[in-house]
């Protein structure tokens, strides 16, 4: 039992996965996933006993409504689809006005409710692009789609089922790991080492992930992989990631991923990513 992710997220597994799943161990414990974003590799693994943890707050919010309360995603989920596909002229504006009850932070929400404004934020906003302003404010505008996937009941419900088997948190990534054992496998997708100045998408929240964050999460898989654990991490192709795991003792592989995330889709050629793997032989 598997399934496609419930979001479109900027840096998303999805392509990635035949390299992935060839390079993960036939036989591990649990499942960590501490930098869940759209969790592509939970989705199709889908793991007996996993956990998975993002610092998004929302986002584990959302998992957990449609672990707890999928039926409750959904019918709200059909409100929004019903009103962006009868309003062809002022979906714009029901997108907008949407994006503004997310951001104001008197407004009330039930859980599902917000769970289900997460979703069609994302299959309606423009590339699937969860980013926020220094205010901390959503601000990616409407996409320019005919007829988003705004509910598809099938895949939220079988979802649902298997989130059912994932320990949820809501942390940074050295927290969602803090138990993990010998044989168990971890794999973490942080945010990307910019290829340039002009291609930092790091940025998912208001804080950044930096330099020296990404040296502190190289030290400490490299830890987990002493202790016995199945590690593997992706990363951009940068003289930086490539020294800084080499020189944690890490085995690292280049793999060609398609990207989408320019406007322009003549742009979006493949390029090239790492995965940094280490643990017991």
């Amino acid at each position: 039992m598997s399934t496609s992710p419930v979001l479109k997220w900027c840096g998303g597994k999805t392509r990635l996965l035949p390299e992935i799943t060839k390079r993960m161990p036939d036989i591990y414990g649990r499942y960590f996933e501490p930098f869940a974003g759209g969790a592509a590799l939970f989705f199709d693994q889908a793991p007996r006993r996993a956990v998975l943890a993002d610092q998004n707050a929302d986002l584990m919010t959302l998992y957990r409504e449609l672990r707890d309360n999928v039926d409750g995603v959904i019918r709200r989920l059909r409100v929004h689809k019903r009103m962006h596909a009868e309003k062809p002229r002022g979906r714009k504006s029901y997108y907008y006005d949407v994006r503004d009850r997310w951001n104001d932070r008197d407004h009330a929400w039930k859980p599902a409710d917000r769970a289900a404004a997460f979703i069609y934020l994302n299959k309606a906003g423009f590339n699937g692009l969860y980013r926020v302003n220094r205010a901390g404010e959503f601000n990616v505008p409407i996409g320019d789609y005919d007829n988003p996937a705004i509910c598809v009941a099938g895949r939220l419900r079988l979802a649902s089922k298997l989130l059912a088997r994932a320990d949820l948190r809501t942390g940074d990534y050295a927290t969602a790991v803090r138990d993990a054992k010998a044989g168990d496998f971890i794999f973490a997708d942080p945010p990307y080492d910019p290829i340039s100045a002009t291609s930092n998408f790091t940025k998912y929240g208001i804080d950044g992930f930096s330099r020296d964050d990404q040296t502190e999460l190289a030290t400490l898989l490299r830890s987990l992989a002493d202790m016995g654990c199945h590690v593997m991490a992706s990363n951009n192709n940068t003289p930086f990631i490539r020294k800084l795991y080499r020189e944690h003792g890490f085995k690292i592989s280049r793999v060609s991923c398609g990207r989408s995330i320019n406007s322009d889709t003549t742009k979006r050629a493949a390029i090239t990513e790492l995965l940094m793997t280490a643990g017991p032989s």
